[in-house]
């Protein structure tokens, strides 16, 4: 295994890491001394956003991309999509949405398929993401594929989750049956600008004034936004910052 090729991905060579992350993910040779060359836990916050497909995951950490850049963060993307019935790889329709942070040096984009997987995540993902806590980052952001009930997987690789819904995704009862309320730390109600918004934020709030843990008092856990305007983008930072970051 090159040395020197791990090196230059801790310093934050993109092309390096991008090579690491394939050799993992597909389990050639060298990728145990990839992973094994992460020394020690990392304070790098990882943030799982998952939800129903449709529901502008995408679009929301596009603006999220943008509005840490602004701080000054360094970001890592990983997105789990659903693998292609023919070759097995990513299908990177989404990704348009984020295009314009492909060249940018303060953040790096990789789509990683499913490859069968339930849960909506890759089967290599947890050690990718360990991966790159030891490359520089200073946030990792895991957008992972819309699957229903199996949105639960992200729960164990995120420190914290968002749900993504939107106003016409049902009502409050099927939530629970999906299990969408054990794992969201934040609920974020996107495409707020349509009809009966309100009242679906309304219901979820109502559900969570209950069950919210006493260390998540102080936090809004149910936001509006609308992705595609950056309506509510900042603020839903504001409360990841309160969670997790404590910048």
């Amino acid at each position: 295994m090159d040395k020197a090729l791990i090196q230059h991905a801790k310093e934050g060579d993109k092309r390096s890491i991008a090579r690491c992350i394939s050799l993992i993910e597909n389990q050639a040779e060298g990728y145990k001394e990839i992973i094994a060359s992460r020394s020690g836990s990392s304070d790098v916050p990882v943030i799982g956003i998952t939800g129903p497909p449709g529901a502008g995951k995408s679009t929301l950490v596009d603006g999220l991309i943008g509005v840490y850049v602004e701080e000054g963060k360094k970001l890592a993307v990983v997105c789990v999509d659903p693998s292609s019935p023919f070759h097995q790889g990513a299908v990177l329709g989404d990704r348009i949405r984020m295009s314009r942070w492909y060249n940018h040096p303060a953040v790096y984009i990789r789509s990683l398929a499913t490859r069968g997987a339930t849960g909506g995540v890759n089967p290599a993902v947890h050690d990718i993401i360990l991966f790159l806590q030891s490359c520089g980052f200073d946030l990792i952001i895991l957008e992972t594929v819309g699957v229903g009930q199996s949105e639960v997987g992200v729960a164990k690789l995120a420190d914290l989750s968002i749900v993504v819904l939107v106003p016409e995704a049902g009502d409050e009862i099927q939530f629970m049956k999906a299990g969408l309320m054990e794992v969201a730390d934040i609920f974020v109600v996107n495409k707020s600008d349509r009809n009966d918004a309100e009242l679906f934020s309304s219901q979820l709030k109502n559900m969570l004034h209950v069950s919210a843990s006493p260390k998540h008092k102080d936090i809004q856990h149910v936001l509006n936004t609308v992705a595609t305007t950056g309506v509510g983008i900042q603020e839903l930072k504001n409360n990841i910052n309160q969670l997790i970051i404590k910048s």
